[in-house]
């Protein structure tokens, strides 16, 4: 059991020393604020405050864990043996920065509640994050600098135990139109089809009138090859259907139709299926509620995982809402158009909410990979190369590599085979 001295417990300080150690390292921990406790301790004990006690494992502390709102503090990139760190401790320290609040930083998205400029989504843009301005987002660094203080403390305390962790992989599909031209009524169909020979896309047109004349199978159908090439490799997967009325941004076939029901309830036979909460539920909390409803009344069992349209995470609303909404787990937490770990880590994490200074009790999952952020590359080597990358780092620290491809990239037609390019990632990160 470790021990850690420090002046004040504050949630903050709990939150983030109970993810390093407990879910990260396993490493047991308790708290002292006394001298006398700290000293009588005869097992590994760590000081976090701003100046050591005696000749101990010394990490001097930032204000960040001990005050309460958002300040924004200047963010200085350095370097501890060549993994990019912030807010420096001095030499004193045993560690070069103090790893617990800029742990904290990232995992809380702190940055989310400073002043920015969203997206035409009401997205925090990627190039507004610490990480991908000075070049770590390709980076797990939460983990990778846990893994290296684990490494720091066991030089000091060589008997200090910890529980050793495994590697996994989970492929989520994304299914926000689960076909491309049928089931989708006659108004919209011909709308469809005008729209194409408008636009003089024949090879889309004669596609679309094959799939209705029963000729060819709809693109966007390829369930059945999935969950056989999940079968093949033995791998967990989660297929995230949308179950939304028509609008503006959601435009799948209607919830009323009964192969669209039967194709969810089919799926949810092989794998775990979930909420792909619609565009319009951004804001609406009772429609959210509704949608999820209506999706557990299909497969008969509760909805407990969300995922947002177009990955729309509003710092805190959204949790917060996700948690009135009574889902468990949230699988947004990433970008559309930039892989890397959004949050700074590869494992799941609880919601730490900044303004009300309490975790919530949903747990974010956080993707490395969407698809969508490689439509613009037309060599799948280069892609697969890219995923690889990514796939190694979160092994290196026995992480949790999540993906996130759409039924739409893997059934259209696109330079690259998406199909064949999404095997190559199974078979090269499910192990």
């Amino acid at each position: 059991m470790l021990l850690i001295y420090t002046h004040k417990i504050t949630p903050r300080f709990s939150y983030i020393m109970k993810h390093l150690f407990t879910r990260i390292l396993g490493i047991e921990v308790v708290y002292a604020t006394k001298v006398e406790d700290f000293i009588k301790h005869s097992g590994p004990k760590i000081t976090y405050t701003k100046q050591p006690l005696q000749n101990e494992f010394f990490i001097k502390s930032n204000d960040l864990l001990f005050e309460q709102g958002i300040n924004d503090f200047p963010i200085n990139i350095g370097q501890w043996e060549d993994v990019p760190c912030f807010f420096s401790a001095g030499e004193r320290s045993n560690i070069p920065f103090d790893i617990f609040s800029a742990s904290f930083y990232l995992l809380s998205r702190y940055e989310e509640y400073l002043p920015h400029v969203k997206d035409m989504h009401g997205r925090f843009p990627p190039n507004a994050s610490v990480a991908f301005q000075k070049g770590f987002l390709d980076l797990p660094v939460v983990d990778i600098w846990a893994y290296k203080l684990l490494e720091k403390l066991k030089e000091r305390f060589p008997d200090m135990t910890h529980a050793k962790r495994q590697y996994k992989y989970t492929s989520l599909i994304d299914v926000t139109s689960s076909h491309c031209f049928a089931y989708r009524g006659l108004v919209r169909s011909a709308a469809g089809f005008l729209l194409d020979l408008g636009t003089l896309r024949l090879r889309r047109l004669v596609s679309r009138v094959l799939v209705w004349l029963r000729v060819r199978k709809d693109p966007y159908d390829n369930y059945t090859s999935l969950i056989d090439l999940h079968k093949k490799f033995n791998m967990p997967s989660m297929f995230f259907f949308q179950f939304a009325e028509y609008s503006t941004y959601d435009k799948n076939i209607s919830t009323n139709n009964n192969k669209f029901r039967y194709l969810i309830k089919s799926i949810a036979d092989y794998s775990i299926v979930s909420l792909a909460a619609s565009y319009s539920s951004f804001r609406d909390i009772k429609l959210l509620k509704q949608e999820k409803k209506r999706l557990a009344n299909v497969i008969n069992r509760p909805v407990r995982f969300s995922r947002l349209r177009y990955n729309r995470v509003d710092v805190p609303e959204t949790y917060r809402k996700l948690v009135e909404a009574e889902f468990t787990d949230d699988f947004t937490m990433g970008y559309t158009h930039e892989p890397g770990f959004r949050a700074g880590t590869c494992r799941p994490f609880y919601f730490y909410d900044i303004n009300l200074e309490v975790q919530q009790p949903i747990k974010i999952h956080p993707f490395a990979v969407h698809d969508y952020a490689f439509v613009n590359l037309s060599e799948k080597e280069e892609i697969l190369g890219k995923i690889k990358l990514l796939y190694h780092r979160v092994r290196r620290v026995d992480g949790h590599f999540i993906t996130v491809f759409s039924n739409e990239l893997l059934g259209g037609e696109h330079q690259v085979d998406w199909k064949e390019l999404y095997e190559s990632v199974i078979d090269q990160c499910h192990v």
